[in-house]
């Protein structure tokens, strides 16, 4: 007899998984809360684009999977795999309300026998510390005894088509060394790159979070020799063109940073550290460098145009990239905000494209006008290009200056023009 998957929360994470687990031959539920989406993922429709139209609907015909928002499916499962966000508030503090209700839900749905594993990012102790209480006092189970608990960090890149599920090395932490064995036999079925298992739950919860934690601290450092060069008339980029050159100099770049995990996981961490007395310092220091980044396009843009004499007021800005990061639809924690924001208080008009983004929902979700295509702008004054998605990378300076006013200006984020090149063609050319 099969085994029966349930994943708790449907989206950039939990879906894929579910397919992957179907695919492999397991009796999957996919359980979300969002009517609305459960029926598109019913149709093979996936707003993520996680899981193309064409898999999801193959998926969907010839293996054993159910989307449903109704909690009593839960009861049906061995294994119940929890993916729901863990945001932070606008204190910067986590949000762990989803997991919590999540717990809830689970708990009072909980089979007898099952094991529950968690995979969204939390702090150290979040699992055994408050979902297994959330757990036992709604099912009236002892976990150890009725039932076990887990954790397994997702390590899923959104837009990334080579890293996927089956080929990253699955993490895994058990409430007891039985438990752990057990979640690391599951993951081995559909993980081909094998399963570490971490010593226990907080080591595997540990890991996770620093992982993002190492990520951003390489690029806040990035950032801040950016900013350092900047006033040195040194282009940072000549800069770690020489520096790669060594064989032990790590490859990142400067940049802005967005997303579900980068900027949000830090401060998982050091609200532990500091709950527990001790107050982080390089952490925080790299997270202030990386939320300045968006405020610092914005100020290159008002001063480059000002610098040709474009009065402020009646300028327009062409972003172009609302999503966090290339290649995905994904604005959650987006940095686009803050150069809006920050461009919008000094009166300039800000229109946003990304053609990987609806239009209608980048208006609502930006507030800002938005466009269908480049044919669409006109009377630009400056372009800010904050992501090189792949379909950035067949548009010409020529296609660009066409929508542009006389002076027109480039704010290449992530360099994806040549400088020489586009001062030629007579932009006003700036880089990180």
């Amino acid at each position: 007899m099969k085994e029966t998957i349930c994943i708790v929360g449907l989206g950039y994470v939990g879906l894929p998984l579910a397919t992957e687990f179907a695919m492999r031959g397991f009796s999957v539920v996919g359980f979300d809360i969002n009517e609305n989406k459960i029926e598109k993922l019913r149709k093979g429709e996936d707003n993520t684009k996680e899981v193309e139209s064409d898999v999801l609907k193959e998926v969907i015909e010839n293996h054993d999977i159910k989307f449903t928002t109704d909690e009593k499916e839960i009861n049906k499962a061995d294994f119940i795999i929890v993916t729901v966000p863990t945001p932070i508030t606008k204190s910067k503090n986590p949000d762990l309300s989803y997991i919590k209700s999540a717990s809830s839900i689970i708990g009072r749905n909980l089979k007898k026998g099952a094991t529950v594993i968690y995979e969204s990012t939390v702090y150290p102790g979040v699992t055994e510390e408050i979902c297994k209480s959330i757990l036992e006092n709604e099912s009236g189970m002892k976990c150890g005894e009725d039932f076990g608990i887990g954790y397994s960090p997702e390590r899923i890149n959104p837009g990334d088509k080579e890293h996927t599920i089956s080929r990253i090395t699955k993490v895994v932490g058990g409430i007891d060394r039985e438990t752990t064995e057990k979640i690391a036999r599951l993951y081995e079925k559909i993980v081909d790159t094998g399963v570490f298992k971490a010593k226990d739950i907080k080591t595997a919860e540990a890991a996770k979070v620093i992982e993002n934690v190492q990520r951003d601290l390489n690029i806040a450092l990035m950032n801040e020799f950016a900013l350092i060069f900047e006033r040195m008339d040194i282009n940072i980029r000549d800069v770690l063109e020489a520096a790669y050159t060594k064989w032990n100099f790590n490859r990142y770049k400067p940049g802005l940073v967005g997303g579900h995990c980068i900027p949000v996981d830090p401060y998982y961490l050091t609200y532990k550290a500091e709950e527990l007395g001790y107050h982080p310092q390089v952490i925080l220091a790299g997270r202030r460098v990386n939320d300045f980044m968006p405020k610092h396009v914005a100020r290159l843009t008002i001063k480059a145009l000002k610098n040709a004499n474009k009065a402020l007021n009646s300028s327009r800005v062409l972003l172009m990239g609302l999503a966090f990061k290339e290649n995905v639809s994904d604005v959650r924690t987006s940095p686009v905000r803050g150069i809006i924001s920050e461009l919008e208080d000094f009166g300039v008009s800000v229109i946003g494209y990304d053609p990987l983004i609806d239009s209608i929902y980048a208006r609502r979700e930006f507030d800002i006008d938005t466009i269908d295509s480049l044919g669409d702008a006109n009377k630009i004054d400056c372009i800010i290009l904050t992501v090189i998605h792949d379909v950035f990378k067949d548009i010409t300076l020529d296609k660009l200056k066409k929508i542009m006013r006389s002076d027109p200006i480039l704010v290449d984020v992530r360099g994806m023009f040549n400088n020489l090149e586009a001062r030629k063609k007579g932009f006003n050319y700036m880089t990180l």
